[in-house]
């Protein structure tokens, strides 16, 4: 394992929110959230009144009444994403993109040409700032999950270089949810414990972790906490999967909550399938309840699917097998929704990846021309007027429907 801290972890700063006040520069500095009924992404300025992502409208407008919610641009979020990898690129080839606004770099090989990986990071935060106009975040470590870290401390718009004589000083004094791997249902089964620092965690067992967490979660967690990562990084690796979630709080299962829900989440996800051409085979729901045990479905396609109506159909059939499993949860407090097994390279305008054989909605059926038609033509309304001028369950959606023939012909043409 290498001895210097030549591992960076580059995290753009609240980048939906950014890239929003970026194109619109009347919301700076003002509170604004990216989305509608549920919050995608929310600036720092309405982060500070505890809105966040997941969250509903409605609660995110009771802590924030003064909040601005926007619809998104998720072609211009691609754009400016992949810029800012770019740049990161321009100081070494080992990158490892591990979503659309974050990536890990190796620099040992380019000091010499570069300076220290510290004069990097700061070159790659400047550059992103006067030519993206954007903020981001970089932390460097000795080690992947410790420069993951050293970036979340480094936020808002900051800089951490973590010694590697000082790590362990540096990591025990966090808090347990900056580590890898620990969200809400493993933070509060380590809190009832009394660990909220990653100190306290290293100072358990891993037999004890293993019995509260599981096996292999502690196993996992007792490493990092004293930072033991091997891993190396793993440049120009693909996509594997694609999905969404959206925290619920306490609501009841039924379809109205449901239904929405999923199509919320399955116009997401397939939207990015469509923009990569990467239709998925293996379809994935996870359902969280009240009491926050989860539960997950999952089937595995005949065909590729990247269709919205299609994805929702049978995301909402595995939501129904998962409560018929569990008759006595009533409420539920998160549904998520991903796709996996994609398609390495898929050519979208010749085979039609519709996945419901029995729905007849084979290539070249007329129904399953509609529904890809309506997919396409409001992808591409959305790249021009925004991720808010049309949606599911609207009337320009019902349109769509009523009218295929139409919608087919805007599908094909540039707007």
């Amino acid at each position: 394992m290498a001895t210097a801290a030549t591992i960076l972890h580059a995290d753009l700063d609240a980048f939906y929110a950014s890239v929003e006040q970026l194109l619109e520069p009347t919301l700076r500095g003002r509170p604004i959230a990216v989305g509608g009924g549920v919050v995608l992404a929310a600036s720092y300025e309405a982060k500070a009144f505890g809105v966040r992502g997941g969250m509903s409208g409605r609660e995110a407008r009771e802590l924030c009444p003064q909040l601005i919610f926007v619809g998104g641009h998720f072609s211009d979020y691609q754009r400016l994403g992949d810029a800012a990898i770019k740049v990161i690129g321009d100081f070494t080839p080992l990158v490892e993109r591990i979503s659309i606004d974050e990536a890990f770099a190796d620099v040992a090989g380019c000091t010499h040409l570069f300076g220290t990986p510290a004069e990097i990071a700061a070159a790659i935060r400047r550059r992103v700032r006067s030519e993206l106009g954007l903020p981001i975040s970089v932390g460097v470590a000795r080690t992947k999950h410790l420069a993951k870290i050293a970036s979340q401390v480094a936020k808002p718009d900051g800089l951490v270089v973590v010694d590697p004589d000082a790590e362990l000083k540096f990591l025990h004094d966090l808090p347990v949810e900056l580590m890898w791997g620990v969200g809400p249902v493993t933070r509060t089964r380590l809190a009832a414990i009394g660990v909220s620092t990653i100190g306290q965690l290293a100072k358990l067992s891993e037999r004890s972790l293993a019995r509260l967490l599981g096996p292999a979660a502690g196993e996992k967690l007792a490493a990092l906490a004293w930072n033991r990562d091997p891993r190396q990084l793993k440049p120009h690796r693909r996509a594997r999967s694609a999905g969404a979630q959206s925290a619920l709080g306490r609501k009841p299962a039924i379809e109205q909550v449901i239904r929405p829900t999923l199509l919320h989440l399955a116009d997401r996800v397939a939207t990015r399938l469509r923009a990569k051409s990467r239709p998925g085979r293996t379809v994935t729901v996870r359902v969280r309840f009240a009491d926050l045990k989860s539960v997950t479905r999952t089937m595995t396609l005949d065909a590729p699917v990247c269709t919205t109506m299609i994805l929702a159909r049978r995301a909402e059939s595995l939501v129904r097998a998962a409560l018929a499993d569990h008759p006595g949860e009533k409420i539920i407090s998160l549904l998520a929704i991903s796709v996996s097994h994609l398609e390495e390279h898929w050519d979208l305008a010749l085979d039609l990846p519709l996945g419901l054989a029995d729905e007849a909605l084979r290539p070249g059926s007329r129904p399953g021309m509609a529904r890809w038609a309506a997919d396409r033509a409001i992808d591409r309304i959305r790249d021009r007027f925004g991720w808010d001028a049309i949606g599911y369950g609207s009337a320009a959606l019902e349109a769509v429907r009523s009218v295929p023939d139409e919608f087919r012909k805007l599908a094909e043409k540039d707007l």
